[in-house]
């Protein structure tokens, strides 16, 4: 198979699809890999380190979007990709397509075989695709909510960990999946006082079981959470329904409850955001403020550590990469269930329930798409 990775075209986006090392394991299995040039520099790994790998240097996206079967990319395609994709196509990446409806129009229309990370599960109902990310989202989101948090930057001037005689911040993350427990084993390392929300028993007893005092559970109630974000200094919104546009769990008119220049940290923007008044922002322009709150809702907050994100995503995906290359999209996926959750779209019919009932789209089970 062909197998094609351009550059990232969106703001601030570092990473790479692909790793030298993920090159070499496919060029090893007799694959064509075409690499953007400069599309690994900003995570680290230069074009030579490609081309020793054995991949084959493509000066423009045309070029190398015309040539391959199968696109492997991070974030969602841009509009001007999305007008090189093709029926047939094979591609493999980041999507987030439920608060999104212009890209899932261009793919439909496009024909082309979109395969979300964001979707494909595991045995344990887990999401090994999206989980690296969200480790590092979950760990990053107390860094740069300190950052927001700084008077200069529309902040209330409070320091995570305090100081002798002066209290810490209260920090407040609602979910305790993957990125919430990230989120609060760091800011509860840099010394705030953190509360996780979740609605999940079991969830709350595994995080009281492993992390003991290092921080609070409470129950994810309505109550519950307009009662402590009012006295919160910073909170992090990471709740993530699979596929699906997150839930909003603080209102605009909660805003007036909360210390006037507390900070939210949107991680669950990619799928809509868990804020009413989040809107996706970029590490250029990271941060705005709504009625005296600072809200980051950066919609690609790995891409700040690159090299690291890179790494921990090619961990992950490099095996499915293979499987697609070696046995063809189709085979693949009829020999993993785990992987066909990931298929969202192929040939102009979407195939993910979670996106059509977001969009109002028409939907078919992805194993009848195996048959198209």
């Amino acid at each position: 198979m062909i197998i094609g990775c351009p550059k990232e075209i969106k703001n601030q986006e570092y990473r790479v699809g692909l790793t030298p090392s993920a090159v070499s394991e496919a060029v090893s299995r007799g694959h064509r890999v075409l690499i953007q040039a400069g599309a690994g520099a900003g995570a680290g790994f230069p074009d030579d380190e490609y081309l020793a790998a054995g991949a084959e240097l493509i000066v423009d996206a045309p070029a190398l979007f015309e040539q391959a079967e199968m696109i492997v990319k991070v974030k969602e395609p841009q509009a001007e990709e999305r007008k090189m994709l093709r029926k047939n196509q094979l591609l493999f990446t980041y999507l987030h397509l439920a608060p999104d409806p212009q890209q899932t129009l261009d793919l439909l229309d496009a024909g082309v075989t979109a395969i979300a990370y964001e979707t494909v599960t595991d045995a344990s109902g887990g999401l090994p695709l999206l989980a690296p990310m969200s480790e590092v989202a979950g760990k990053l989101a107390p860094q740069v909510g300190s950052w927001a948090l700084q008077r200069a930057n529309g902040g209330r001037g409070t320091l995570m960990g305090g100081v002798p005689g002066v209290g810490p911040a209260e920090v407040v993350v609602i979910g305790g999946g993957v990125v919430g427990t990230h989120a609060a084993r760091v800011a509860a390392g840099m010394g705030a006082d953190v509360t996780v929300l979740d609605m999940s028993m079991p969830r709350m007893r595994y995080l009281d079981d492993v992390f003991g005092d290092k921080f609070k559970t409470r129950y994810a109630s309505r109550e519950n959470t307009a009662n402590l974000i009012k006295t919160a200094d910073m909170v992090v919104g990471a709740v993530l329904v699979p596929g699906a546009a997150a839930p909003q769990l603080i209102t605009r008119e909660q805003l007036s409850t909360m210390k006037q220049g507390a900070v939210l940290v949107d991680v669950a923007i990619d799928q809509g955001g868990c804020f009413e008044t989040s809107h996706a922002t970029t590490h250029d322009d990271p941060i705005y403020e709504v009625d005296g709150v600072v809200h980051y809702c950066v919609a690609n907050m790995p891409g700040a550590v690159a090299r690291t994100s890179t790494i921990a995503l090619g961990n992950a995906t490099m095996p499915f990469v293979l499987a697609l290359a070696d046995k063809g999209w189709k085979q693949a996926c009829e020999d993993d269930p785990h992987l066909l959750n990931g298929l969202n779209t192929h040939q102009g019919k979407l195939t993910y329930f979670a996106v059509g009932k977001a969009l109002g789209i028409d939907t078919i089970a992805p194993n009848l798409a195996l048959k198209i």
